[in-house]
């Protein structure tokens, strides 16, 4: 087994907030977030909107508002991630394609930002990835605010491909672009990571990320539920381990598209116990007492004390 890139240990991450009676109380919003990212893999993140796939990035960069509270470990080819240690690394060896597109500079030209300050790539690689990514000719010379919503999305892969970065995590990266479009950004992350770098990508297409993702991580309020490989989830149901894994897949259209009744927790409102007890068809009163330790099952990871 070769040494992961990346580890995360029993992460929590919490915001200081006031309610309606100006009391102030601690939102935690992630519990006992563990992850392994390893050299040459695409590690691709699932789970609800709300379940902490984008604040688990923004942890790993440290890029965190000063009120939030961080518990837990990081480490970086072993070393523990600082918050000096993720400044050094921060757009050299850990890069990032941001869900918004509101991170691209509005006032540079498009080349300008995409070539970087740091190591200036030949504008040859930046002029033959834009013609990949179906950019049409001139896209440099251009400001933020010319871009429609796809091609700005576009522009923020090209910053992470042309990188030198060992991790590059991508949170939600192909929203507004075409299924050929999606299919040859997503190529070039997976041909990243067969070069020996690793890659997050935090998607809700999980379509796509059978295709080119490694292992899935299935987060579901704050937490991982399960971590299994792409393999298990194109077999369906039966390779899956936990509930809420099978209830995913069981959603995708070409499964029936079936709903799952009930909601997500609030973040301010967690039962105790197992968040996903309320909603679990397998729910018993041991359930509700604690949250399950992760298990390894059948050559997966899983947080469900009946998973087998």
């Amino acid at each position: 087994m070769k040494e992961p890139l990346l580890e995360v240990v029993d992460l929590s991450v919490s915001f200081k907030m006031y309610d309606s009676l100006l009391e102030r109380k601690e939102l935690k919003v992630i519990s006992d977030l563990s992850l392994t990212l390893y050299p040459n893999e695409v590690l691709a993140v699932a789970g609800s909107s709300g379940s902490g796939k984008s604040l688990l990035a923004s942890a790993i960069l440290g890029l965190l508002p000063p009120h939030a509270k961080i518990g837990g470990k990081m480490y970086y080819q072993g070393r523990r991630l600082t918050p000096a240690l993720q400044k050094e690394l921060r757009g050299s060896q850990l890069a990032l394609v941001p869900q918004s597109i509101s991170y691209l500079d509005p006032l540079m030209k498009i080349g300008k930002q995409v070539d970087g300050h740091k190591k200036p790539h030949p504008a040859s690689d930046r002029i033959k990835l834009f013609e990949h990514l179906g950019l049409p000719k001139g896209t440099e010379k251009l400001y933020p605010f010319q871009l429609s919503g796809g091609m700005a999305r576009r522009v923020l892969v090209s910053t992470a491909i042309l990188s030198s970065a060992n991790i590059i995590i991508a949170d939600e990266p192909t929203p507004g672009m075409s299924l050929e479009q999606s299919i040859e950004a997503l190529s070039m992350f997976r041909q990243m990571a067969d070069s020996g770098k690793a890659v997050i990508l935090i998607t809700h297409d999980i379509d796509l990320a059978f295709q080119f993702a490694d292992r899935i991580a299935v987060f579901y309020a704050g937490t991982t539920v399960e971590t299994a490989s792409s393999e298990d989830f194109r077999t369906g149901p039966s390779a899956l381990r936990h509930p809420y894994s099978k209830a995913l897949w069981n959603a995708l259209p070409q499964n029936g598209f079936v709903p799952l009744p009930g909601f997500q927790p609030y973040a301010g409102d967690l039962p105790q116990g197992c968040p996903f007890s309320p909603r679990c068809p397998m729910s018993t009163p041991e359930c509700q007492k604690t949250m399950p330790p992760t298990q390894k099952i059948r050559g997966g990871e899983v947080r469900c004390i009946y998973a087998t």
